[in-house]
């Protein structure tokens, strides 16, 4: 075992009282309002750069050399920080400012959202340049009461925290006091009191219809460098995801109610569905800017918020019993965002069976594939497992486990897999042996690659 420190959060649903509550939301507005102002900052600065590389090509300057002359200093929060101390006023002394209710809320709120502000131009920035992969980034946007989530985070001094638990039930946020919680904050104060947890800062968000509090922490933990004997008698586990079933296994896997191969899709948002559609017509009818308005969106606000708390508890409780009862754990590199793409197509060249797809489109968003590889990816850091992830392009589905052969004409309609070696298997399960096989080192198998190390995402 070898003690490292990690930084892990701790989440609890809080109980604030009303007024509690009401210093939430003037909190999240606050934090909303610094976001804002400085990502301002940050679009004058480059509407400045534009306007200055438009007047240079009018004047005959290639547009490519004329981008690489120009230099305008895109604000940073520092710069940003300063500028508004220097600017913001002060109601106590009738000082006129940007904001002269800043005392009202801790400053900490006001330099995390700066800090957030700083991310998302550096995100989008990456993207445009080229330095980033995956989804893409769009231009930064303003945040907006009612469309963007209240939330907003809190830092302290970790020499003398204001941020902790005064009891097992109660947290204390410097400014707003001592806040309540549904949950037990037992495991986490008994960290602290080993003096093996140190708070770092807190995230608190609304969800729904309840108030959650993320508290960060960095923790000194005794990693495993091995397996555990469990882990090593138990191997290998090939893991192919889908949609009918959310996960097919490459040997079985007790998850509470007996070995299983096949782990059913539970369909979380389908089977909510119905009360979803009724609460969103419900909204659709009632006029901006009411109060029946404000409880319509609560409501599917509140049952949006549901799926998303049964989805994260399941996914947790299957990738925590592989990542703790199995030495290796492989996976394939799907390409999530290629597979949600839409099926529209240009006005030119329509698209065929958008229905069809948009709804196949929901149904792998519900089952959340994404999060399942990154859960696998640091709770089999934790556990002393490892993770393998295969290539997208194996063609894991076509591929016979027992004799290697592929059937290059086999369709998503096809759900059996049928071969001439005798093998008559279901096809998801056909896959994750596949994977399994995959994921074995070179010399064992003669075939097959080895994609990641342990705790590759």
């Amino acid at each position: 075992m070898a003690r490292q420190q990690i930084l892990r959060a701790f989440k609890f649903t809080l109980a604030p009282s009303l007024a509690q509550e009401s210093e939430l939301r003037r909190y999240a507005g606050a934090s909303r309002w610094a976001f804002n102002h400085a990502l301002a900052a940050k679009v004058a600065a480059h509407e400045l750069w534009r306007s200055k590389v438009a007047a240079l090509v009018e004047t005959g300057v290639e547009e490519a050399a004329a981008r690489r002359q120009i230099k305008v200093a895109v604000p940073t929060k520092p710069t940003v920080h300063k500028a508004w101390i220097a600017a913001r006023g002060d109601s106590r002394t009738g000082e006129d400012g940007a904001c002269p209710w800043w005392h009202e809320v801790n400053t900490y709120c006001f330099q995390s959202a700066f800090l957030d502000a700083d991310a998302a131009w550096k995100n989008w920035l990456a993207w445009v340049q080229g330095g980033r992969t995956g989804r893409r980034v769009g231009y930064p946007v303003f945040k907006k009461r009612g469309r963007s989530r209240d939330s907003f985070r809190i830092h302290h001094n970790v020499t003398k925290p204001g941020i902790r638990l005064t009891s097992h039930r109660r947290l204390r946020i410097p400014k707003l006091g001592e806040i309540r919680l549904h949950d037990s904050g037992k495991r986490l104060a008994r960290l602290i009191g080993r003096g093996d947890a140190v708070v770092q800062s807190v995230t608190v968000l609304r969800g729904g219809l309840r108030w959650y509090a993320s508290v960060l922490c960095k923790v000194t933990v005794e990693l495993p460098e091995r397996p555990t004997r469990r882990q090593a008698a138990a191997g290998l586990v090939g893991v192919d995801l889908g949609v009918t079933h959310l996960m097919a296994l490459s040997q079985p896997v007790d998850f509470g109610a007996g070995p299983v191969e096949l782990v059913d899709n539970p369909r979380h948002l389908l089977a909510i569905s119905r009360r979803l559609h009724r609460a969103q017509q419900a909204l659709s009818r009632t006029q901006p800017g009411s109060g029946r308005r404000e409880k319509a969106k609560q409501r599917v606000a509140h049952l949006h918020n549901k799926v998303a708390v049964r989805r994260a508890g399941f996914l947790h409780t299957l990738t925590k019993r592989l990542a703790t009862g199995f030495h290796t754990v492989a996976v394939e590199d799907l390409n999530v965002t290629g597979m949600t793409s839409s099926a529209r197509g240009t006005v030119k060249r329509p698209g065929r069976q958008v229905r069809q797809k948009a709804g196949l489109n929901r149904a792998i968003l519900d089952a959340a594939f994404g999060e399942i590889r990154r859960q696998l990816a640091y709770k089999t850091s934790w556990y002393g497992a490892k993770l393998v992830v295969i290539d997208r392009w194996f063609p894991s589905s076509k591929t016979c486990s027992a004799c290697g052969k592929q059937n290059p004409r086999m369709t998503l309609a096809d759900r059996v897999f049928t071969c001439s070696c005798g093998l008559v298997l279901n096809r998801d399960m056909n896959a994750a042996r596949n994977i399994a096989i995959q994921a074995l080192p070179i010399p064992a198998l003669g075939r097959g690659t080895v994609a990641s190390d342990r705790g590759e995402t």
